[in-house]
């Protein structure tokens, strides 16, 4: 430890170069970690803030919310297994919004909840819609950037629906769309609305008749469930015609998510290869420049593993220092970025990424450690003389 501190303040100049290569490094890769995590809250929000625990899906789905359709009778059979209050239907529409004598439009998905239930996000400002409420939705926060407020009349650009916004919520969001939540009475009404409309265009504009009992039959895109493995076992057998899949699944299966964590972890994945190479070359060209002083050492009795102590210690020092500052520079830049760009760097995600980094330094630190055990003293000091 006295040879390695000894020498970083006698080559404060090289050591410094290295050390700030080191926090640029380590600044990115903890900025692109903070990013793609914030990416993929932004993309599953609403999902992952659920208490569901497996999602009851249309077979042949392939996972995905926007391609199931699942009724009233997988419902019922759904509640018989789990329990009345551990099942509960879940709507998921995309669609395109305009605040009322206004030309913006603005991309939202739809999502259908029963009030009250667990799947009801927390009401942050105003008042939270009930069975009842007709013409009413709560929406996300995001939509305030966006002129709306409460009172506010959206309009539904595909069926010309208007409902009344009663209220926000926060960090609500599906595939990058902040969410608009409404009841079941409204997606009935949602559901109608779009059954007159193809009905009229595939009768050259004469209006059939609406409103019977078969088109107002519920129409869910899954069914949220809480409950134990042998639960969801139990509820596999009961709905064969069904796929059962969980909340992780949930959200890898949402259009972009995986494509878009696939390319933000890659990229992250090299920053990590590219520190170790950057370290491991800057080590061993200093490392080869100290030959002959390593050599003068093990000539004096200087055992191997004190000198490669004193180069992995070296190591250690600059990666810790480095990822101190970075993340003081990572914190101070989360506070001036934008609120239109996710970024998210929890206690546990930022501790991970730390202790890779210096387990990444670390082994890119193995080389020099080699060479520096391969020095023989004679040949080292020979050199040296000649």
């Amino acid at each position: 430890m006295y040879l390695a501190i000894r020498e970083m303040r006698f080559a404060k100049g090289r050591y410094a170069l290295i050390a700030t290569i080191m926090v640029l490094v380590s600044f990115l890769v903890l900025f692109v970690t903070g990013l793609a995590q914030g990416l993929s809250y932004d993309n599953a929000a609403s999902i992952k803030n659920m208490d569901a625990t497996h999602f009851v899906l249309e077979q042949d789905s392939n996972h995905r919310f926007t391609r199931s359709q699942v009724g009233q009778q997988e419902l019922d059979e759904a509640r018989s297994v789990v329990g009345q209050d551990h099942a509960e239907p879940l709507g998921i529409r995309m669609t395109t919004v305009s605040p009322a004598n206004d030309t913006t439009k603005i991309d939202v998905t739809l999502f259908m909840v029963n009030p009250g239930s667990w799947l009801t996000p927390t009401v942050t400002e105003g008042q939270a819609i009930n069975d009842q409420s007709t013409g009413q939705v709560v929406v996300d926060q995001k939509l305030a950037k966006s002129g709306v407020t409460i009172g506010t009349v959206l309009v539904d650009q595909a069926s010309g629906t208007e409902w009344t916004v009663s209220g926000f919520v926060q960090n609500e969001s599906f595939s990058h769309a902040p969410v608009v939540f409404l009841n079941e009475q409204e997606w009935l009404a949602l559901q109608a609305g779009s059954r007159t409309v193809q009905a009229t265009s595939a009768t050259d504009g004469a209006v059939t008749e609406t409103g019977t009992d078969a088109e107002l039959t519920p129409v869910y895109n899954a069914i949220a469930v809480k409950g134990a493995d042998d639960q969801v076992s139990s509820l596999s057998a009961a709905l064969p015609k069904t796929e059962i899949i969980t909340k992780s699944e949930a959200v890898s299966a949402i259009p972009g998510y995986k494509e878009e964590q696939g390319s933000l972890l890659m990229m992250i994945a090299f920053l990590y290869v590219i520190s170790a190479f950057v370290l491991a070359v800057f080590f061993y060209v200093i490392t080869i420049q100290k030959t002959s002083q390593f050599g003068i050492l093990k000539a004096i009795g200087t055992r191997n593993g004190y000198l490669a102590g004193s180069v992995s210690l070296q190591v250690m020092l600059l990666s810790v220092g480095s990822l101190v500052i970075s993340v003081l520079l990572v914190r101070l830049f989360e506070s001036v970025l934008p609120a239109s760009m996710p970024f998210e760097l929890g206690l546990s995600t930022l501790a991970l990424t730390c202790v890779l980094f210096i387990l990444m330094s670390m082994a890119g630190s193995l080389f020099s450690v080699w060479k520096v055990t391969k020095i023989d003293a004679l040949d080292a000091i020979g050199r040296t003389a000649a």
